[in-house]
């Protein structure tokens, strides 16, 4: 009786295997909603990645006033300094990560989301530097970011950044 090892190996079995990669590598893009997330991304951005690109919303030609009327011409910056479209970059994306720090004004996830959501890519929010800030600054920061991503993740450190990057395959 031969092992499933072998089994699998015969020539009759060949004909079920699939010659192709498990996956295509994902285009995941990691925007910076905040100049304290920045600097951590920017860190990050020297690491080997996959197919990952690193942007910063400083660029942003307006912030939203009302939250029920966005013209998504929002615009970000690569960390070259080079302008980039939004909806562009949106356009090549798998996955749309943003990062921010704790109880800083994250208004642009508004425009991020809103232009995710047009484009059905999934998104997924990174909460850093919450020790030492207090309840109502997290609490501040979960209110804006929670309506625009599917996972939302309050890391404990800001290495914890770089593992979840990994899982998700950046």
């Amino acid at each position: 009786m031969l092992s499933e090892s072998a089994r699998v190996t015969t020539a009759a079995e060949a004909k079920f295997r699939i010659d192709a990669p498990n996956s295509a590598p994902r285009s995941i893009k990691i925007i910076a909603l905040d100049g304290v997330s920045e600097d951590v991304i920017k860190h990050l951005a020297t690491r080997t990645w996959n197919r990952a690109a690193f942007f910063t919303t400083s660029a942003f030609a307006t912030t939203p006033h009302d939250a029920r009327r966005f013209s998504m011409q929002g615009w970000l910056k690569d960390l070259a300094g080079r302008t980039k479209s939004l909806v562009e970059e949106i356009d090549t994306a798998d996955l749309v990560v943003m990062v921010a720090a704790s109880g800083e004004n994250v208004e642009a996830a508004a425009i991020i989301g809103e232009a995710c959501a047009v484009k059905h890519v999934m998104t997924t929010a990174l909460i850093l530097g919450h020790e030492g800030k207090s309840d109502a600054a997290l609490a501040q920061s979960l209110a804006q970011l929670r309506p625009h991503a599917v996972m939302l993740v309050i890391a404990s450190a800001d290495e914890y950044i770089e593992d979840m990057l990994t899982a998700l395959r950046a």
